[in-house]
This record gives structure tokens, sequence and C-alpha cells, in this order.
């Protein structure tokens, strides 16, 4: 006999999520939205949460600041060549980029990035050397339009519940040869987001 799923309610929260809302929050006390006193009571609420029924009601009120995407102009491009390329570390998250991995391959990974959209499109194209798209926990991930080809889609962030405010990311493309794959950061990625952080635990 199968269990039945858990309420999003109970389910618990990871670190990544417990900063982001803690973002939001400081940020809606820079806009004036809520004052001081309800920033330290949301923020010691938030960052001792362990579940997402405690942690969604602080951002309840609140409004997405995102903007929308623009409408629609020259995408940014990255090509995977002969050696490969990589979009990491910091960087500008543009309205819509498009990734062909070409024979070496692409990787793009927003956990570090700035995305000031709500919404933001990828468009993949595995080719012969695959693209690998890695996302911070907590975002929302539409893989709907990608056509698998002969490469396939691994989208490991499925069943992955998403944070409030996150932007959503629209996967669009194809498979190629060698595929797509959509996962959250591993262990060693994870690792160095900690030790760039400055948190040992």
């Amino acid at each position: 006999m199968t269990s039945k799923p858990r309420p999003r309610a109970e389910l618990r929260v990871s670190h990544e999520e417990r900063e982001a809302v803690a973002e939001r929050l400081r940020e809606a006390a820079g806009d004036g939205r809520i004052d001081l006193a309800e920033l330290d009571e949301r923020l010691e609420r938030a960052l001792t949460a362990k579940t997402y029924g405690d942690l969604e009601p602080l951002t309840a009120d609140l409004p997405d600041n995102r903007p929308p995407a623009p409408p629609p102009g020259p995408p940014a491009e990255v090509r995977g060549g002969l050696n490969g390329a990589e979009r990491v570390g910091r960087w500008q998250v543009p309205a819509k980029l498009i990734a062909r991995g070409h024979l070496g391959g692409v990787k793009i990974d927003y956990t570090r990035a700035e995305c000031p959209w709500s919404e933001t499109e990828l468009e993949a194209h595995g080719d012969m050397g695959g693209v690998t798209v890695v996302v911070p926990i907590g975002w929302r991930v539409d893989t709907t339009g990608v056509e698998p080809g002969m490469g396939g889609l691994k989208d490991k962030t499925a069943d992955s519940p998403h944070a409030p405010g996150t932007p959503l990311l629209k996967v669009t493309g194809g498979g190629g040869m060698s595929g797509i794959t959509v996962r959250h950061p591993n262990r060693w990625e994870r690792r160095k987001l900690r030790a760039l952080r400055g948190d040992s635990g």
C-alpha cells in the first residue's frame, strides 16, 4: 500500500529557500512595505522555518517585484564549439538565452546569476555535445516546450517544490543527439556555494 504524499505545507525547506525569503523581506523593508519591527520578526521566523507552512505566509502579502520579460529582442547566445562553453558564476540573466551544445557541450548555471525577470526563457539545443542547466533550489522550471530528440530530456527538478517569489525558467528547444539535463546543484557545487557564502555548516 503506497503512502499518500505529504501536503506541501508539511514539506521541509532548504537553507537556500530560507535565504531567498529573507532577501525578499529585506527588499520589502527597503521599499517601505514593512517596518523594521516587522522585518526583524519575519526574518527570525524565516531563518528558523522548517516547512513551507512556516515560510510561505511570511511573503504572502508582498507583491512580486520582478518585472515581466520585455518585448522580444535579439537573444543572447552561448555556443559549445569544439571545446565547450559555460555561463557560470555571477551574470545577468537576459529575458531569453539560447544555448547550442555543438560538439563541446554547454553548461548554463543559474545558481549565482542575477535574474530580474519573473519569467525567463532558455532555448537549448543539445546537438552533439549536450546542454546542462543548473537551477537554484526553489526555482520553477517548465520543460514542456522541449522536443527530447534522440538525446532525450532529463528534468531532475520536476518533483522539487518552488519557493515563493522565485523566477519561472521556461526551457524550450530540442535534445539533439546528446540531450538536455536540468538539475539542481550537485554536492560539489553546493559545497562551493557554501564556501563562497562563508558558511562552514
